[in-house]
């Protein structure tokens, strides 16, 4: 099997990358000097795919919440839980759903190779059963209804439950306790047999390792799939927002908010350079150096925890800045006015090249960390990009393609999302 090297001369580093006769990807970083190696096994697989293309080629619903359900029943085994594997070797382990994927994760100091064949086993060999499935449920159940009083997620979801009529995006991760009551252990199977195809995920590790040493082990323990990459259902979703405001009390000391700018999106996916762009250009906006930051902050309508975020993926994209607000209100409509004579004057060339400075200075420092280096990996891969190709997108990063991006700032597509503290009276 051949190995295609990637280099950096600039950081000095190289990625390898394999394409696995199973069909699986992998991407190796060795990192001389460091002590840590992390790994990570992923599907495209997230909350946001909630059809799944049949044989006729049409695409099927499925129960929201499915992708986070299938992440927390592929850790229980017929014997021992994966968890109880990793304890042995001393590997400490983990896994997340996010709106487009599911991850499998350890990282450790030693036995590196025996916790690879762990984590690739236990991915490989789903174990349901409808008595486990029922179980789960229940502790699924707990968890959404856990989330439902953190005012952080609530803030968010409100808003894109405000900006989505019908994109998943809109919908909690682990689904809601309908859809979930959906799920039995026939369906897991099926979906696990369409997603979790070795074709359709990436292997990423970066750290005290060599490739000698992965490849080894994957050629030992993983088994050829015969799926395939898998596609997407795209809908159209009208750039107008379903409403422009929403509230929502909730224990709190103070009141929250996320104000949105969803995207007219004609086509899925927003390229590299221009997510680069977007990101450049909400941190010359709204960046700490930024006048309008400094402006409400003396007003003490914001404190120093005001962010603002490019928020995309598969069919949906939109800019959020937010944070706690005496008048969250008041507070949206000085950044609407703002982002309106933005539009017209086009960004500060100066400011632009700060935050450009700024966030090319973030990539490279994320290099030193083996966590950071192969959960990136993975983003670049699923997004269909090559290692390191951040680096060289943000360098060619103009001030025109920053401008473009700030053109879709429309205040007639935004929605405010607002956490108010739970009152005497309630």
């Amino acid at each position: 099997m051949k190995l295609k090297e990637y280099r950096n001369n600039l950081l000095g580093e190289s990625v390898f990358h394999a394409k696995h006769p199973t069909g699986l990807d992998i991407y190796i970083m060795p990192k001389s000097g460091y002590t840590t190696t992390y790994a990570i096994f992923a599907t495209k697989y997230g909350s946001i795919d909630t059809s799944v293309k049949a044989k006729n080629g049409r695409f099927k619903k499925i129960p929201e919440g499915t992708a986070h359900f299938l992440e927390h029943k592929l850790f229980e085994g017929e014997e021992l839980d994966a968890f109880e594997q990793f304890a042995k070797t001393g590997a400490s382990a983990n896994a997340y759903t996010s709106f487009d994927r599911t991850a499998y994760l350890f990282s450790c100091n030693e036995n590196f190779e025996e916790s690879l064949g762990i984590l690739l086993d236990f991915v490989q060999k789903p174990y349901f059963t409808q008595e486990t499935v029922e179980k789960e449920q229940g502790i699924i159940g707990q968890e959404i209804r856990m989330y439902k009083d953190l005012a952080d997620w609530e803030v968010m979801f409100n808003l894109l439950a405000a900006l989505y009529y019908e994109h998943p995006v809109r919908i909690d991760i682990a689904g809601t306790q309908e859809s979930i009551a959906k799920i039995d252990a026939e369906l897991l199977y099926d979906l696990y047999r369409n997603f979790y195809n070795l074709n359709n995920m990436v292997l990423c590790v970066c750290g005290n390792v060599d490739c000698e040493s992965v490849i080894t082990v994957a050629d030992s323990h993983l088994e050829k799939s015969e799926g395939r990459k898998i596609e997407r259902n795209f809908v159209y979703e009208q750039p107008k927002p379903v409403k422009t405001l929403v509230e929502e009390s909730l224990s709190v000391a103070q009141k929250q908010f996320l104000l949105g700018y969803k995207e007219d999106r004609k086509t899925p996916e927003v390229s590299l350079a221009d997510e680069l762009a977007s990101q450049v250009m909400l941190e010359t906006l709204f960046g700490k150096t930024s006048p309008l930051f400094n402006n409400l902050l003396s007003q003490k309508l914001i404190d120093m925890n005001f962010y603002s975020e490019f928020f995309n993926g598969f069919g949906y994209a939109c800019c959020m800045m937010g944070g706690t607000s005496s008048e969250p209100e008041k507070t949206a409509e000085i950044i609407r006015k703002a982002v309106a004579d933005a539009v017209k004057t086009g960004l500060d060339p100066a400011a632009f090249e700060r935050a450009k400075r700024k966030l090319y200075g973030s990539m490279v420092k994320m290099y030193n960390s083996v966590e950071g280096v192969s959960n990136h990996l993975m983003s670049l891969h699923f997004g269909g990009y090559k290692p390191f190709a951040e680096l060289d997108a943000c360098r060619n990063l103009t001030i025109e393609r920053a401008n473009r991006r700030l053109r879709k700032l429309k205040n007639s597509y935004s929605a405010l999302s607002i956490i108010n503290p739970v009152s005497q009276e309630q």
